[in-house]
């Protein structure tokens, strides 16, 4: 029974020490997760730079974007 407790102090121990690290590395990768998004998302070509003035895809414009009904 006290060799039990001595591996269970040792390992709550072990576990008190790489707790900060775990959590750390854990918030690390959150954080290199969201900075990768942010490159992707500002990588992707917008609706005006992925068509041009000379394209021959129809533009559409609804009543809410219309100049002259505004």
């Amino acid at each position: 029974m006290n060799l039990f407790l001595n591996y269970l102090v040792v390992t709550a121990l072990l576990a008190l020490v790489l707790l900060p690290a775990g959590l750390g590395l854990a918030r690390e990768r959150r954080i290199d997760r969201q900075l990768r998004d942010a490159a992707r998302r500002e990588a992707e070509p917008t609706e005006t730079e992925s068509r041009g003035a000379f394209s021959r895809e129809p533009r559409t414009v609804g009543p809410a974007q219309c100049p002259l009904l505004s």
